[in-house]
């Protein structure tokens, strides 16, 4: 999608610049209509995947964090699994640019 491709490209700069000073790793769960469509896509990215074929996972996360539009960046803990942040991709690119802030918390 369009706001997808606009937005990958900051998020690979945000991951090359902040992941290793700021601990943290990016898994792609795809909305892609077919596998071909995603290998292509994900060619682009630096960081871990969810297996296109676990289609029917990748529903069930997508309804337990209720994610109704894409992209969306979701944060969470690492150690605990909790929920840090549902706006990521806004804090990327309106808020927090640089990662200053780093990690966001929900408010």
């Amino acid at each position: 999608c369009p706001p997808c491709r606009a937005f990958t490209p900051k998020l690979v700069e945000f991951y090359r610049t902040h992941a290793k000073e700021k601990n943290f790793e990016i898994i792609y769960v795809s909305s892609d209509q077919d596998e071909r469509q995603y290998e292509e896509y994900y060619k682009e990215m630096p960081w871990l995947r969810f297996d296109f074929r676990q289609q029917r996972k990748r529903d069930k996360l997508m309804k337990v964090f209720k994610v109704s539009g894409i992209p969306q960046l979701i944060l969470f803990d690492g150690d605990t699994g909790n929920i840090l942040c549902t706006n990521a991709m806004e804090q990327i690119q309106y808020r927090d640019k640089k990662g200053e802030l780093f990690p966001w918390k929900q408010h």
